[in-house]
């Protein structure tokens, strides 16, 4: 009993020194990262409560890459032409040549701020069709494989093997046999169950297939937690897609446990489509070490309609939150009404003050989120919202035919987003996303 007592007056100093040190380490490296105190002393919280597990958690997933640009941009010259066709944009908007109506004119700050914050290239003459369901999607998507003539770019979060997976699966195969280039890119989390095989079959037919940011040991690092939850399609440099539907089954024909899975997607074409281009070639460098800039990638176009459209994308490499910031944006400007579709709302605190805001201020601002959920923790952090934003006249409504997936968000009639990004943290901060943002010129 005696040597019991000697050996715990051993080791408890050294367990309480770990213990110490682990938390003067976090509060050390956040200070030293510049990070919001709020979330230092969260983590401090965390480890003082569970100091082991705290710990490895705070290692995987406390860590802030915006910094760390996971992604070096800045140098590729796609990027850069991006960006100086943003700034000549911004020095155009501040001499008054781009706004010549009422409904562009009250977003004039969020356009700015969006070429500002992402290089979000304001472009014109684009066709865009809603596409309001998987089968209209799916129909839609294959339909545009199928014309396929010189490339076809695709990068999706979820990519399922399926049904709809398969079809898709063998038209590449077709079209990579007649000479199409076909690349593509899958999460590596949210694509987990495509197997070594999959991908074997893919580069073996000849298409270029990537997973992006493998969670694999020992590479198994703290970027686990930072997923690319895109969902974009190019063909041809003329036909994009772009919205929240991902490659499955569920998404056409619903799943036993939750029924249909509404959700929502765009068809884009005209030259936002090169912005789309751009952001799946940067996204592409990375997984594949190869710079793609040849002009064919990026054919000129004829007026394909007449939407103004701004392609949106950020993640935890890019300078600025700038999906955050816009939704902040667009929120602010509501003069009548901000409607709002998402299947999770965790939001950050300075979009939950904008929209208790806009409430007050006598906006009609509706939320609709899902009455069931795929994850049951986020179904309990959406609606621990609910009671603070009723009492600011902000109205919930639950969707109850099946699960909501859609990311839609309505301004005054005058702007319209849609895109990958859920009104939640993740999507503001740690996921890589993309939306497109319609202004009624």
């Amino acid at each position: 009993m005696e040597s019991l007592q000697n050996i715990l007056n051993i080791v408890n100093p050294f367990i309480m020194g770990i213990y110490v040190i682990s938390i003067l380490f976090v509060v050390v490296f956040t200070v030293l990262e510049n990070r919001n105190p709020l979330k230092t002393i969260s983590w401090v919280l965390v480890l003082i409560m569970l100091p082991v597990i705290g710990f490895v958690f705070f290692i995987f997933f406390g860590q802030n890459f915006r910094k760390e640009k996971i992604i070096a941009r800045k140098g590729l010259r796609n990027v850069d032409l991006l960006s100086n066709l943003a700034h000549a944009q911004i020095h155009r908007i501040s001499e008054g040549e781009m706004f010549d109506n009422q409904a562009l004119e009250q977003h004039r700050n969020l356009i700015t701020m969006l070429l500002n914050n992402s290089n979000a290239v304001v472009t014109i003459g684009n066709r865009v069709k809603i596409l309001q369901n998987g089968t209209d999607t799916f129909d839609a998507i294959l339909q545009a494989l199928e014309s396929a003539k010189k490339f076809i770019h695709l990068e999706y979060y979820i990519f399922d093997n399926d049904e709809i997976g398969g079809k898709i699966k063998e038209i590449l195969k077709r079209k990579t046999a007649e000479g199409v280039e076909v690349r593509m890119i899958v999460d590596d989390v949210g694509s987990w169950e495509l197997k070594k095989p999959f991908f074997k079959e893919m580069w073996d037919a000849g298409i270029q297939a990537y997973s992006f940011l493998q969670v694999r040991f020992p590479n198994l690092t703290s970027k686990v937690n930072y997923r690319n939850h895109r969902k974009i399609l190019i063909v041809d440099g003329y036909t994009g897609f772009i919205g929240g539907i991902n490659i499955a089954d569920r998404y056409k024909y619903g799943s036993e446990k939750y029924g249909i899975w509404r959700d929502t997607h765009v068809k884009i074409e005209g030259d936002a489509v090169n912005t789309l281009q751009t952001v799946f070639l940067t996204d592409w460098f990375f997984v594949s070490q190869t710079e793609i800039h040849d002009r064919k990638y990026f054919p000129t176009k004829e007026p394909a309609g007449q939407k103004m459209v701004q392609i949106v994308a950020s993640g935890p490499d890019s300078d600025w939150p700038a999906i955050m910031m816009g939704i902040f944006q667009a929120i602010a400007s509501a003069r009548k009404y901000v409607y709002i579709a998402t299947p999770y709302f965790m939001p950050s605190e300075s979009v939950l003050l904008a929209l208790k805001t806009a409430a007050l201020g006598g906006v009609d601002v509706r939320i609709l989120i899902p009455e069931r959920s795929d994850a049951f923790v986020t179904l309990l952090s959406s609606r621990s919202f609910i009671r603070e934003m009723l009492d600011a006249d902000v109205k919930f409504y639950f969707y109850q035919k099946g699960f909501l997936h859609s990311k839609v968000m309505i301004v005054d009639n005058s702007l319209g987003v849609v895109g990958s990004a859920n009104m939640d943290f993740r999507s503001f901060e740690q996921n890589y996303e993309a939306t497109a943002s319609f202004l009624m010129n």
